[in-house]
């Protein structure tokens, strides 16, 4: 068991409390639903008020998109679109009436029938297809991440203002009673003056398999899997599916993948806007794996009197895994909060005040603004969604331009960042966290050191660019783009 600071005590327990009361919810909400009789589908059953909708990426997390919309009354899914050929049948012959099966979510896109178009493709996939799909004149629901780089959020934003659409981010946590509660409380100045703001991902996972050389599934059209990113023959990841989550043409590593969840939480309840004015990451990939993503991650985010930092972990910690968890810290004291749970605490951690409030469903505040044709009753418009996820990219790039560094470097480093003291802190804890894990390197394939140490990034956030250099980080802002799978300089 490692020593805790009593900082770290302090922190372990405030965040511990709002997990446990997160939890409680849960089991509340889940007994509720057992005992309850099955809920009728939402709203209006008129076929003349019912929204035609498209799912783009029917795997997973968009097999919950289309169960959603199928439920509902004023929606009716029109089409389900994968390339694998292999994901949409099973789930097609759930609903009623049966949707048709395409590949080529072009199709989709050309109907005039489809009003809605929900996308949870692969994450170098999603800025594309909503913005293919704002041009056809729909309304998109997607995922987060909402996009692979910071330049393909920007073109959202303008297609979204241009073809005057609605488009909803998949942060779902904006829409939560707590979230909102929280962000009241501290808009009425209660916190006092905020300077340190600290979002948590701790989500253990294992490593992928070894880089090979691997079949492509034959159910699947590879070329349009690939769309904006480079065709990869032969594959070099043993799972097809999920695993392109770590690999940097695709995905956006865990920072992306759940950090997003936690970083526009805490956007949403302190109100922080803009991408700040320089960015530092620390981290590694442990697993001695075919990944390219880290495990591990400290991003530290200059907002002038405030400082954001992002922290990932994907090793197993001696606390309990939990996923988006934001610490607030003001002159009055501290606030802590999830999903489904927040709470003020005094300078101490002792609790003062739990924050409650009405919320709504995510995809139900979706549809109430694609009714109202007013962006500003979503939950997650997509600038919202666009300023969260470029902060992951932000530390995304400065890991990519790191090297290999010691310890004693890394903390010489992280003496000169703003709010020093702060991120020392973080990064004792973290650097304690990996020791815990030093002994088990050859029995699980992990190398814990040395970490990579990313350099200082100036940036411009009203530009959206970075100040003096390096031009490699510049390129990072964008991608080369495979035809016709282009997103446009202008839309």
């Amino acid at each position: 068991m490692t020593t805790l600071t009593r900082r770290e005590f302090l922190e372990r327990s405030m965040i511990a409390t709002v997990v446990g009361w997160e939890a409680h919810q849960r089991a509340l909400l889940a007994a509720e639903a057992r005992q309850a009789s099955p809920a009728k589908a939402e709203g209006s059953s008129s076929p003349n008020e019912r929204l035609g909708v498209a799912v783009i990426g029917v795997r997973g997390r968009g097999a919950a998109h289309a169960q959603i919309f199928a439920a509902r009354k004023d929606c009716q899914i029109l089409y389900l679109c994968d390339c694998d050929r292999a994901v949409g049948p099973a789930l097609a012959e759930k609903i009623t009436p049966r949707p048709k099966l395409v590949e080529d979510m072009r199709q989709v896109f050309d109907d005039p029938r489809v009003d809605v178009v929900s996308i949870a493709t692969p994450d170098h996939w999603h800025a594309l297809a909503a913005i293919w799909a704002m041009q056809k004149g729909k309304d998109v629901y997607v995922e987060k991440p909402v996009s692979h780089n910071i330049r393909e959020g920007r073109r959202m934003v303008q297609a979204m203002e241009k073809y005057r659409r609605i488009c909803q981010a998949g942060t779902q946590h904006r829409s939560a009673g707590s979230a909102q509660a929280a962000a009241q409380y501290i808009r009425e100045g209660k916190l006092g003056k905020i300077d340190w703001i600290v979002s948590f991902m701790y989500r253990p996972r294992g490593p992928i398999g070894p880089p090979g050389e691997y079949p492509i599934p034959q159910s699947v059209n590879y070329d349009l899997w690939c769309g904006p990113a480079p065709v990869q023959i032969p594959l070099r990841r043993k799972n097809f599916h999920y695993d392109w989550h770590w690999f940097w043409d695709y995905g956006n590593g865990e920072l992306g993948n759940n950090g997003i969840h936690a970083v526009d939480l805490a956007r949403k309840i302190t109100g922080l806007q803009g991408l700040g004015q320089g960015v530092l990451t620390i981290g590694a990939r442990h697993f001695q794996d075919a990944g390219q993503t880290p495990n591990s991650e400290l991003v530290v985010h200059d907002f002038g009197e405030i400082t954001l930092l992002q922290e990932i972990r994907n090793l197993k910690t001696e606390e309990p895994p939990f996923d988006a968890v934001v610490l607030i810290r003001g002159t009055e004291g501290y606030l802590a909060a999830t999903w489904g749970s927040a709470g003020v605490f005094d300078k101490n951690g002792k609790v003062i005040q739990k924050l409650q409030g009405k919320g709504e469903d995510h995809f139900a505040n979706f549809l109430r603004a694609v009714r109202s044709r007013n962006p500003a009753d979503l939950s997650a418009p997509i600038i919202e969604g666009h300023t969260s996820t470029s902060l992951t990219h932000l530390g995304k790039i400065s890991y990519r331009l790191g090297q290999p560094a010691s310890n004693e470097e890394i903390r010489k480093a992280v003496e000169k960042l703003p709010h020093a003291e702060d991120v020392l802190a973080r990064w004792e804890s973290l650097r304690k966290h990996l020791e815990s894990h030093v002994a088990n390197e050859a029995k699980v394939g992990m190398k814990i050191w040395p970490l990579r140490l990313g350099p200082w990034l100036r940036f411009n956030s009203e530009k959206e660019t970075f100040v003096d250099g390096p031009a490699e980080a510049a390129a990072l802002l964008t991608r080369q783009y495979r035809p016709p799978f282009v997103v446009p300089d202008e839309v």
